[in-house]
């Protein structure tokens, strides 16, 4: 697991921070730069050769592997002494997190690994510690020394101190622990009182009982304070000392939204895991949905975060989270199953063949929730069949269109 504390550095350790993540930055350049002359040498127009577009190459030059370019970051510290001054595993990172990226894009095959401009770079992975580097109120890092933290949890017993990520956000620093324990927790199976989840943009959430949330709306309510400090920044001159604190203030309002968000839906989770011991919800793809007519406001409540925070939150407290198909659980009636067809501006569900009366955000948590108890396999309950959720051994090979299809290492679409 990873715990997120705030720390201060000093003005020395700041710095000293900013530096690295630019060494690193030019570092994974570098490795992604010697990767594309790689690719642009092997390749050229079919009648002619490509000396006047792409960099010629020998052809028995390796690849630019991971091992390859680990193992000349030695030599390249004695021609670049600049690289020298970040800790060797931290540097070592850089060019791992740009193999991890170029590992992603041969296997779905979209994404490029991109070269990262500067500033880019926000972040350090320490990923080997001898010992438990927090110790009270500070963090000991290597070459930087003791940095105070804010430990406003404790850590759990048992576990050790596997790795830290140092994050820069919005000027703001962050040590992200990793924390790591050899016990086997089983997976969560299904149990107790069912809850269904229906979200939305007129109300955040409704539960199968009955239980509404209205909708913050984070963004619009910061949104005049914001478009604000936009419009002081625009006037400003870029890379000027007063470019770069407007930017900053536009930053931290981006900040404090993002945190506010994060929190609410911390708190929505956990109040879910209290009212049940089993929470269902949609298999809806937010992606495409939040680029819509209504693509600010979905973007604004964030459900596709919501939905991922929910199903930690639930391993985390021992609940059982599933996914159930959400064609047609607002025209569908949670008594007798009969398609009731409503439009949106219809916000009260009446079954004409049962007389069913309730809220319509209500009701498609009731058809979530009866879904999910027709997925679900368990003493209990009628009409026992095979279960499915996203990450249990026991399930079945999911459908969920929230998942995207990779297409097995092909780059590029071949001509027929």
């Amino acid at each position: 697991m990873n715990y997120r504390y705030r720390i201060y550095p000093n003005i020395t350790q700041e710095q000293s921070l900013k530096e690295w993540m630019d060494i690193c930055r030019v570092a994974y350049n570098y490795g992604l730069r010697e990767i594309k002359d790689w690719c642009n040498s092997r390749k050229c127009m079919v009648d002619r050769c490509s000396i006047s577009h792409e960099y010629i190459m020998a052809a028995e030059s390796p690849f630019p592997s991971e091992v390859n370019q680990l193992n000349a970051l030695p030599n390249a510290k004695k021609v670049f002494p600049r690289l020298g001054k970040v800790p060797s595993q931290v540097l070592q990172q850089a060019i791992k997190q740009l193999h991890r990226a170029w590992e992603r894009f041969q296997k779905i095959g979209h994404g490029f690994p991109r070269f990262k401009k500067y500033g880019q770079f926000k972040s350090l992975l320490f990923p080997q510690f001898k010992e438990n580097p927090v110790n009270g109120v500070h963090i000991a890092l290597p070459k930087l020394g003791l940095i105070p933290i804010n430990l406003h949890r404790p850590m759990p017993s048992g576990f050790v101190v596997k790795q830290v990520r140092i994050i820069n956000k919005a000027d703001v620093w962050y040590a992200s622990v990793n924390i790591q324990s050899d016990v086997s927790i089983p997976n969560p199976m299904p149990h107790g009182h069912p809850v269904g989840v229906d979200v939305g943009l007129e109300k955040f959430l409704a539960t199968s009982d009955g239980v509404l949330v209205r909708a913050p709306k984070f963004l619009k309510v910061m949104q005049s304070e914001l478009k604000l400090l936009q419009r002081r920044l625009s006037r400003k001159k870029k890379r000027s000392k007063n470019y770069e604190k407007q930017r900053l203030k536009v930053a931290r309002l981006h900040h404090t939204i993002d945190n506010t968000r994060k929190d609410f839906h911390f708190k929505q989770a956990h109040a879910l895991c209290d009212a049940g011991d089993m929470v269902f919800m949609e298999d809806l793809d937010y992606r495409t949905l939040g680029s819509g007519m209504l693509g600010k406001q979905m973007l604004d409540a964030g459900f596709g975060q919501f939905r991922t925070i929910t199903k930690y939150v639930c391993w985390k407290r021992g609940k059982f989270f599933g996914e159930v198909s959400a064609r047609g659980t607002s025209q569908e009636c949670p008594e007798c199953g009969v398609e009731v067809r409503k439009d949106l501006n219809i916000r009260v569900h009446h079954c004409l063949s049962c007389n069913y009366t309730t809220d319509r955000d209500v009701a498609s948590g009731q058809v979530i929730r009866n879904r999910g108890i027709e997925l679900i396999s368990t003493a209990g309950h009628v009409g026992i069949q095979n279960a499915y959720a996203d990450g249990y051994a026991y399930a079945e090979i999911s459908q969920s269109r929230s998942k995207s299809k990779s297409i097995l290492g092909i780059t590029r679409k071949t001509k027929k």
